[in-house]
């Protein structure tokens, strides 16, 4: 080869190789640098970190492309204001804000100052209390109501009253319907409380019209459609009523109420156990007038197997005005969303799948001593499955839910979702299938339930008993029947005549529960045996199951997983629920007589008239109920943790 041209190939071969060095060795080029400014509104000095760094607003920074966590504080305080962060400029709202910094970027984090109301100094309120009287016979007041400084409280049963108001002075207004208006004064005073017992009078009557008084345990709703359709008829001018006059009571207190007022007309609403407490305490009176003979002769002395009448002789002591039956209304989306069954049993509810959610409940029901449904229900579940498997069951049923002060709190808490079933009478299911009818339904147990009669009654004590059972007629009027048909009561009828009035006719959901009531599943029922025991069942449900209810619920939760993880034998799951819910292994000394005893079905009925008539044993015996139960599932827990890892 020519020697030109290999040098010129030579030549070539090192150009190429110095480019290809110099091109390796070449640094790349700088990644691009922005600005990040931040500012704070509406002041200046907020701490603020970029990416773990710390700033004071405002700033400006020079940082490279890339992404950035820029972090604000929730609440500052600044120069002894408050300040809570609302949000940045750009209308985010979270104190922890993502930046892509591929642009020159300015924040701005907005504050709003907090305006705290100061904590009231407890030296400058009084507290006013007192009792509210009859300036006549000096009875209790009761519903009264007692106005200071726009503050409005209502006396209880012992006609007392109390209300917290700043210092200084003010006018004491008492207001009562059929008395006159009190006023007194409360004077600024340096003492913490103040003692004002008023009494007020009567308003001289007008008319020697009658006023009715009714004792009554329905609410408002129905005691006021009631008498405003009772106004519009031929009875109220037919007796020259004047007045009706609702006593509405708890049905523990009705017998007092009764012996101390001396004016009771009739009772209404409460169940046939209350009712039959009346009638054995000798403080009914047949109905006899001709009026009320009418309808009681259409009514059937016994609906679907349960009594519709009180019967003594040839005597009607009281009638059924509405019928009811027992189940659970349940939320779909509740139970959907907790991937749990749908209960349509009563045995369902002490299922240990629904311990799960423990301590947040997804089943609930109700003090039996706040709630005569719930009392209605207990009962129904002790004779369907025995004393001993169904204290087990209500046991368990406890350790499941939620246990509320009272039944229409059950109802409402199924409506909103807050439990997935709850233990309901049916006019609360049907009011939920209303108010939510997606995801609401009222369940008749298929293991059984009774239909009650909700009476009514005419008292020994009535001064105008002709009236009295003209209102009585009345109510089981097919015209009487219609309150029960508002969609915010959704009562089921004693007489189905009202059907085929023109409101019932816009009612054909609630003649299809009331046959649906009627054809439902029901158990051999004894109303005797339920109130030989019942005070005595609603107290040991409370004081075993309600006040002790953490306790319960923690043991419940460790036992029922443990079967569901595995760790526990069915055997020795069983024989732990056993030392967890039997009545009869629950030991406890006797107050009076000092034997050891347990909750039998015999021990209850022999200490129920006992509970209600002697404070003292009753607060002895709950006492010791507690500290038992307590002590019993604090072991079953013990045991549970010692056998799983």
């Amino acid at each position: 080869m020519d020697r030109k041209v290999i040098l010129g190939i030579a030549v070539v071969i090192i150009a190429i190789g110095a480019y290809a060095i110099f091109t390796m060795q070449k640094p790349d080029s700088p990644p691009p640098e922005y600005t990040l400014s931040v500012d704070s509104s509406p002041f200046s000095g907020l701490t603020v970190t970029v990416d773990g760094v710390t700033h004071e607003s405002p700033f400006t920074t020079e940082l490279e492309e890339g992404s950035y966590t820029v972090v604000v504080p929730d609440d500052v305080t600044v120069e002894g204001d408050d300040y809570t962060f609302t949000g940045w400029a750009d209308g985010s709202t979270d104190t922890e804000k993502t930046v892509s910094l591929s642009a020159d970027t300015d924040l701005e984090a907005n504050y709003e100052m907090v305006d705290e109301e100061p904590e009231p100094d407890p030296t400058t309120q009084v507290t006013v209390s007192g009792k509210i009287t009859d300036s006549e016979s000096g009875d209790p007041i009761i519903g009264a109501s007692v106005s200071i400084d726009g503050e409005t409280v209502t006396t209880g049963i012992d006609g007392s009253y109390e209300v917290t108001v700043d210092k200084g002075t003010y006018t004491v207004t008492v207001s009562n319907d059929g008395y006159e208006d009190e006023t007194s004064s409360v004077l600024e005073t340096d003492d913490e409380t103040v003692v004002l017992d008023l009494t007020i009078a009567a308003i001289p009557s007008q008319s020697t019209g009658v006023t009715l008084t009714i004792l009554t345990r329905h609410g408002s709703d129905i005691m006021r459609t009631a008498e405003l359709l009772f106004r519009e008829t031929e009875y109220w001018e037919e007796y020259n009523f004047v007045e009706i006059n609702w006593v509405p009571v708890t049905a523990s207190l009705w017998i007092d109420t009764i012996d101390r007022k001396g004016n009771i007309d009739m009772a209404w609403g409460g169940g046939p156990v209350w009712f039959d407490i009346l009638y054995r305490a000798g403080l009914t009176s047949p109905l006899v007038s001709d009026e009320v003979s009418v309808y009681v002769d259409q009514i059937p002395d016994v609906i679907s197997g349960a009594p519709s009448k009180r019967i003594d002789g040839d005597e009607v002591h009281w009638i059924g005005a509405a019928i009811s039956s027992f189940g659970f209304t349940i939320n779909q989306q509740a139970l959907d969303l907790e991937g749990l069954p749908r209960p349509t049993k009563w045995i369902d509810l002490a299922n240990e799948t629904y311990c799960v959610t423990l301590p947040f409940p997804i089943l609930g029901t109700a003090d039996p001593t706040r709630s005569t449904s719930n009392t209605r229900m207990f009962e129904i579940i002790l004779q369907t499955y025995g004393w001993e498997e169904g204290w087990k069951l209500l046991t368990l049923l406890g350790g499941n839910s939620i246990i509320y002060e009272g039944s229409e709190l059950v109802r409402d808490a199924a409506i909103r979702g807050d439990i997935g079933a709850g233990t309901t009478i049916d006019f609360y299911g049907y009011t939920a299938q209303l108010e939510n009818p997606e995801l609401c339904e009222y369940i008749f147990p298929e293991d059984g339930t009774i239909v009650n009669a909700d009476p009514i009654a005419l008292i020994n004590t009535s001064p105008n008993p002709e009236a009295a059972q003209a209102f009585i007629a009345w109510i089981l009027s097919p015209e009487g029947q219609e309150p029960w048909l508002d969609t915010k009561v959704n009562r089921l009828p004693i007489n189905t005549q009202v059907f085929e009035t023109e409101r019932g006719q816009e009612r054909p959901d609630l003649e299809e529960n009331y046959y649906k009531s009627i054809d439902a599943l029901k158990i051999e029922f004894s109303d005797d045996l339920a109130s030989s025991y019942e005070y005595a069942m609603m107290n040991f449900f409370k004081y075993t199951l309600v006040t002790p209810e953490t306790q319960l619920k923690d043991a419940w939760y460790e036992l029922g997983t443990a079967k569901l993880d595995g760790d526990l034998t069915s055997a020795e799951f069983k024989t732990l629920v056993d030392e967890l819910t039997n009545p009869l292994l629950f030991e406890f000394t006797d107050p009076d007589t000092g034997e050891t005893v347990t909750f039998s079905e015999e021990y209850a009925i022999s200490i129920n008239q006992k509970l209600m008539n002697d404070p003292e044993f009753k607060q002895a015996i709950v006492d010791l109920w507690t500290e038992t139960a307590v002590a019993r599932y604090k072991s079953v827990e013990d045991q549970v943790l010692s056998i799983t890892p």
